[in-house]
């Protein structure tokens, strides 16, 4: 029998950021070593500039850093300036991203306000022309950003490879000794459309400070795999996403697996989680899952979260569920204003626990936690704060005893900003 040998263990903590050349978006910083930066896009009609602005703002709000917007027709075109003086009354300053397909050279030149006011192109090298044209249009949005000082996104995506290059790939592949397989082959695609466009751009004159990349993928491990040899070719500012992810419970696993890989490894600046939302959903969804991705991984603050057991046949009344949902409500209505006046309150912890088993233990790791009641124990409901029991609630008020504890411990324990 082999002798064990103990492995050393893993710091409990997500790999060194990789390194990567820092991209200035307006007041934002994307890479060389800044906090990864969540981003979303719109799904209005950007015609509308009200209903867009609206949306941008909403985003903007929930803690979209970054927010895309479509940019596909002249009039589309033509509205981005009034989304920018809408939101500007609004108070609202997240930069904003254009994205581009196909006519995206003749937009530009067409709308220069466009051009001047968006604060980052995206540009799809897959479909931003084809045949002889393909070098020439990509070229000429390029010249634009040269032109106006904005970085640019190079986003390859699975759904729009460029078809020249896999063409010549897989007759590169069938002349190999042992070739690969489709799959290899069609990574290969992206990962070299992206930077053979990037090396392109530099040609044309773009820095390599205003240059981002993705390669997006639909499959869990197709993303990973990508990134992971994109991230080994390049120091380029890597965004991440999973394209089309689905919808609901699906389209958050599939994101979250896909993305918590790579980024425990170091990989990636930027995310989006790419939602279909349920029909009359706001899209702010896809921010507050980016947001808790990060959050739960160890790599960002955005906003108290709380610690909630699953419940059990000790705990089948619902008040426990209540409560974790009303506090976490609380905090999410609360953060915008707490923000503002206090500095760290989004390391907060807080902890609402269904009975006596893990709920004192659980509710002394937080700074704030109760142990709520379950079958058969007496309706006493401790609550701790920074590992002491501070107080019993009874009754029927504790919802909102708890909350005001809540409200009284963040204005005590934060210091106020002064500027």
């Amino acid at each position: 029998m082999s002798e064990f040998v103990p492995q050393k263990p893993h710091p409990a903590a997500p790999a060194p950021r990789r390194p990567s050349v820092a991209v200035q978006i307006g007041k934002v910083t994307v890479g060389g070593g800044a906090p990864v930066v969540v981003q979303s896009m719109t799904n209005t009609d950007t015609e509308d500039p009200a209903s867009t602005a609206k949306q941008v703002a909403e985003l903007a709000r929930a803690g979209s850093e970054l927010v895309r917007i479509t940019v596909n027709t002249p009039a589309a075109a033509a509205a981005v300036p009034r989304i920018a003086e809408r939101l500007a009354m609004m108070g609202v300053e997240v930069p904003i991203v254009g994205d581009f397909h196909y006519n995206g050279h003749q937009l530009l030149e067409r709308e220069p306000a466009c051009a001047e006011v968006l604060a980052k192109y995206r540009i799809n090298p897959g479909n931003v022309g084809f045949g002889k044209k393909k070098d020439s249009q990509f070229g000429a949005i390029i010249e634009k950003a040269i032109q106006y000082g904005k970085p640019v996104r190079i986003g390859a995506n699975w759904g729009s490879l460029d078809q020249g290059m896999l063409t010549a790939l897989m007759d590169e592949n069938a002349r190999r000794a042992e070739p690969w397989d489709a799959s290899h082959v069609a990574r290969e695609a992206l990962i070299r459309s992206a930077l053979d466009s990037a090396a392109l751009a530099e040609k044309i004159g773009l820095p390599r400070e205003r240059i981002i990349l993705s390669c997006k993928v639909s499959g869990v491990q197709e993303l990973i795999a990508v990134y992971r040899d994109l991230a080994a070719r390049c120091d380029y500012a890597l965004h991440l996403g999973l394209t089309e992810a689905g919808m609901g419970s699906k389209g958050i696993t599939a994101s979250s697996a896909a993305l918590a890989v790579l980024l425990q490894e170091g990989i990636g600046d930027t995310i989006r989680i790419s939602l279909t939302p349920e029909p009359g959903a706001s899209r702010t969804g896809e921010v507050i899952v980016a947001q808790e991705l990060l959050q739960t991984m160890g790599l960002r603050s955005f906003t108290p979260l709380v610690t909630a057991c699953p419940g059990c046949g000790r705990t089948t009344s619902e008040f426990f569920q209540e409560l974790a949902k009303t506090v976490q409500e609380h905090v999410r209505e609360q953060m915008p204003v707490w923000r503002i006046k206090y500095d760290g309150v989004e390391n907060l912890t807080l902890a609402v626990m269904g009975c006596i088993v893990n709920g004192p233990g659980e509710s002394k790791h937080a700074n704030i936690g109760i142990s709520l009641p379950g079958n058969g124990e007496a309706p006493a409901a401790p609550v701790f704060i920074d590992g002491e029991k501070a107080m019993t609630l009874r009754g029927d008020r504790i919802a909102e005893e708890f909350v005001g504890i809540l409200d009284d411990y963040v204005a005590r324990r934060y210091a106020a900003r002064t500027g």
